[in-house]
């Protein structure tokens, strides 16, 4: 999202938490068993719900839920997501059961939290082991993090600190052209921390720092990837898979002017990526491969996360035998300012696993 916006997304590695909730410091990782194996289609095809989460009636003048990142621990979905609003943007956690009782989740606005007030948005949450700690990655002009060493307390977020202390890296300033710096996230292997953000320019970028170092010691980014702008602008997300691939989610704008996802997957973080479903006609995600209960509500299938159930660490391993994405939609009769745009949250559900 711009500095209203932030995307992104990547697959990871093959550890998972024990059964018991991840709340605080006493958490171990125990490795998967029974792992599935990473064959993922060429084509994809998907289910989506309605509206399911936007914002409420309680005075803060709320346009927008936007940009979810969320987790899934012994029944309970733990969901960070921007408030958005002319006024700015901020963040705000939530948590349900069952996907029915989505909209009537309680609402924790993290400006409440140490993390503050102010320009925050884009969240990404993962539980980093080595630490015994949460951290939630997102920007505020910067990429910034939180840590907190229970999900379950949203009043325990820190202070924003910044992976990079000197400001905007050089080469983003070198072409990040009339974009935005946006859409921070991180993933480790066994041995590094990587982190990707984009510049709403065409520019996909990765830095990285040892495990043992993170989260300090971030790299001078390099260029990850780079296409039109259109058509490589945010919300990256990188994923591992089980057999130690990974994937990579980034959002475009298609020439109807709506948002949907490209596909590529890879051997390393580092890449080089190979295209998976990543064209209009043949993409990842996009309104002409989703089917929709009931009305279509949203034309673009925007800013979101792989749900990751039970697998809740830095390595961000996801089963691609069962894949639900949450996203941000919106009616596609709205207009006006960018900031005050009316976006809800519902899911996808992959219809069409090669497993």
């Amino acid at each position: 999202m711009r500095p209203s916006v932030l995307f992104a997304c990547l697959w990871a590695s093959a550890t998972a938490l024990p059964s018991s909730l991840p709340a605080g410091p006493d958490v171990s990782i125990v490795q998967l068993s029974n792992q599935p194996p990473s064959d993922l289609p060429t084509t994809w095809q998907w289910t989506s719900t309605g509206p399911l989460v936007g914002p409420k009636n309680d005075g803060r003048g709320i346009a927008g839920i936007k940009d979810p990142t969320i987790i899934l621990i012994n029944g309970t979905h733990h969901v960070f997501a921007s408030t958005a609003q002319s006024a700015g943007y901020n963040l705000v956690y939530f948590t349900f059961a069952d996907w029915a009782d989505a909209p009537n989740a309680t609402f924790y606005y993290l400006d409440q939290a140490p993390l503050g007030t102010g320009y925050r948005a884009a969240p990404q949450v993962f539980w980093f082991a080595p630490h015994k700690l949460w951290y939630l990655v997102y920007q505020n002009g910067n990429a910034a993090y939180s840590t907190n060493p229970d999900i379950n307390n949203p009043k325990g977020w820190t202070a924003p600190k910044v992976f990079y202390p000197d400001g905007m890296p050089k080469i983003i300033e070198q072409n990040i052209g009339d974009g935005y710096w946006v859409d921070m996230w991180v993933i480790c292997d066994s041995t590094s921390c990587h982190l990707f953000s984009s510049d709403d320019n065409g520019q996909l970028y990765r830095s990285e720092t040892s495990l043992e170092q993170f989260p300090n010691g971030m790299s001078q980014p390099v260029i990850a990837m780079q296409d039109n702008r259109n058509d490589l602008f945010e919300a990256a997300c990188v994923y591992s898979l089980p057999d130690g691939k990974y994937l990579l989610l980034v959002e475009a704008i298609g020439t109807d002017g709506h948002r949907w996802f490209r596909s590529w997957t890879a051997d390393s973080i580092r890449g080089p990526w190979q295209g998976l479903a990543n064209t209009e006609q043949n993409p990842w995600a996009r309104s002409n491969n989703v089917q929709f209960d009931g009305d279509v509500w949203t034309k673009s299938i925007s800013h979101g996360e792989i749900i990751r159930d039970g697998t809740v660490d830095e390595k961000l391993l996801i089963d691609p035998c069962n894949i639900r994405f949450m996203y941000q939609g919106m009616d596609p009769s709205a207009g006006g300012e960018y900031n005050a745009l009316p976006w809800r949250l519902g899911f996808i559900t992959h219809n069409n696993p090669a497993c």
